[in-house]
């Protein structure tokens, strides 16, 4: 569909309704597939993922038509399935397949001239944050792509996906796109595997019980399932008060609603990071990636905090984010060649971010890497996932999502991140520069939600902030370069002073005279 429009105006869409049984394709012979029960959830709250794709050549719009069709809906059952209920007595959805029009999934806007020639790249923002306010039509799968043949600074044209987040999470979006590519190195190959997670079972499993003979490595196993058990209480009593009565202070993070109940417009702002700083402070600090990526956004939020509120006050705020957790038993990636994963297989846990000025930037990682390994010590994933199942199977859809924003509108942020390509690919016939996700509901309970993406040697950071809250949104992106490099930079020198005081013991043992 072809749209002729100005930035500011949205192309008309139909209105959202929900598909009764009656609508079902009469010619469907493909079995029904039930919704998951946080699959319900985010349908009931009205969560969409937004990918945001950077081509190094211009659209060539029959192509990557042909390959939506022939990669993406062959591959994928839930881009040929609508949403059907049997009744308005009923809240179980299931996904029924049926006949796809893949024109009716395919936007290409035409931009005034004028404005293209002056800024294309805020013309895709703007465009994108204009995505935001549109509900999307129940009427056919729930999904589309928007394609903008505009050249920016990072890309010759912009590919932008919008679907529910019912039709699954990041992971299985990333899982369908590495099974559905080539890599840009060799197009006759499927691209290379990420690196293997650390973990390839089950989140938690049970340590082997060493013999009693050892008596030592008995009580360190006795103790450790204490510790589990302990952290797991506390975590499950914070998560209980959080329903009932705890909220975060108020602060410039704090979604404030304006009343009027319409649609917000959220805005998209991404930025590359270099993959081999994060390594390297990883390597440094003995942690993991992802601990890192929490510290890089500590210290980011916390320099915004306080730059623009002027607080001279720099003892310790905690605020507290979604962190939304991957509880699949193996890695998708790992199987994506056979078999792409489907839904949404994610719970969640609610992580502390201290908002404070170090003069050490290490310690920001520092702190992240003890709270994380803290949160590794409890069972409050599985205790989410468990509730969450309980609720919606005893209580319906309507409890659990009731939950659901109930915990959205008592903590201030979301944080995720997501493993994507370890190398360059080329998607339905087109190499891709750069990706970025993100994710937004209306009505909104978050000012600011953040998403980390890695694509070959850089991660992505994406922020989707209310776009009236947030007027200096790429400020707070400048935060996150200028902290990561902060980090790196004290870690090269923590590096050198290790090197240099390793140099100063080798020479005292080997008696050669300090310099």
């Amino acid at each position: 569909m072809e749209v002729e429009m100005n930035v500011a105006s949205p192309p008309s869409r139909p209105l959202s309704v929900r598909v009764s049984a009656e609508t079902e394709c009469a010619d469907n012979s493909a079995a029904d597939e039930p919704m998951s029960p946080m699959g319900r959830i985010l349908e009931e709250t009205g969560v969409c993922i937004i990918v945001v794709m950077g081509l190094s050549t211009p659209v060539n719009l029959p192509v990557f038509r042909s390959g939506i069709e022939t990669e993406l809906i062959t591959r994928y059952s839930r881009f040929r399935s609508v949403q059907i209920i049997d009744g308005p007595k009923n809240d179980k959805p299931r996904w029924v397949q049926t006949t796809v029009n893949v024109d009716d999934h395919i936007i290409v806007p035409r931009f005034d001239p004028a404005v293209m020639a002056t800024n294309p790249e805020k013309v895709v923002e703007d465009y994108v944050a204009m995505l935001s306010t549109l509900p999307m039509d129940r009427g056919r799968p729930l999904w589309e792509f928007h394609f903008l043949n505009l050249k920016t600074s990072d890309a010759a044209s912009t590919v932008v996906l919008r679907l529910h987040h019912s039709i699954g999470d990041a992971m299985s979006i990333m899982s369908l796109f590495m099974a559905s590519s080539r890599s840009m190195a060799d197009p006759t190959r499927l691209p290379a595997m990420p690196p293997p997670p650390r973990r390839t079972g089950a989140i938690y499993q049970q340590r082997t019980r060493p013999p009693l003979s050892l008596s030592s490595d008995y009580l360190a196993w006795v103790w450790s399932y204490f510790v589990l058990g302990w952290h797991t209480l506390v975590d499950v009593a914070l998560l209980a008060a959080t329903i009932l009565f705890l909220r975060d202070p108020r602060t410039m993070f704090t979604h404030m609603p304006d009343g009027s109940g319409s649609p917000r417009r959220k805005r998209f702002v991404h930025r590359s990071l270099s993959l081999d700083d994060v390594k390297l402070i990883k390597t440094v600090m003995n942690c993991t990636i992802n601990d890192v990526l929490v510290g890089v956004t500590s210290a980011a939020l916390s320099q915004y905090y306080f730059r623009k509120s002027g607080d001279t006050n720099t003892k310790r705020i905690c605020l507290r984010s979604i962190l939304p957790v991957n509880i699949r038993p193996i890695s998708s990636r790992q199987t994506y060649v056979t078999k792409v994963d489907r839904g949404n297989r994610v719970s969640g846990l609610i992580y502390p971010f201290h908002i404070a000025l170090h003069n050490d930037p290490l310690e920001y990682v520092r702190k992240a890497k003890r709270s994380m390994h803290r949160k590794k010590t409890s069972l409050e994933v599985k205790f989410a996932q468990v509730v969450v199942d309980f609720l919606v199977k005893y209580f319906g859809t309507k409890t659990g999502a009731f939950i659901f924003r109930l915990f959205a509108t008592r903590t201030s942020i979301l944080l995720s991140n997501v493993v994507g390509p370890s190398e360059h690919i080329r998607l339905c016939g087109h190499p891709i520069s750069f990706m970025a996700i993100t994710a937004y509901e209306q009505p909104q309970a978050k000012a600011l939600i953040m998403h980390f993406l890695n694509y070959g040697s850089t991660i992505r950071v994406t922020l989707a902030v209310d776009d009236a809250q947030f007027q200096d949104c790429h400020k707070l992106l400048d935060d996150f370069v200028e902290s990561i490099r902060l980090i790196k930079d004290a870690a090269g020198l923590k590096t050198l002073t290790t090197s240099i005081e390793h140099d100063r013991v080798m020479n005292s043992w080997m008696g050669v005279p300090c310099q």
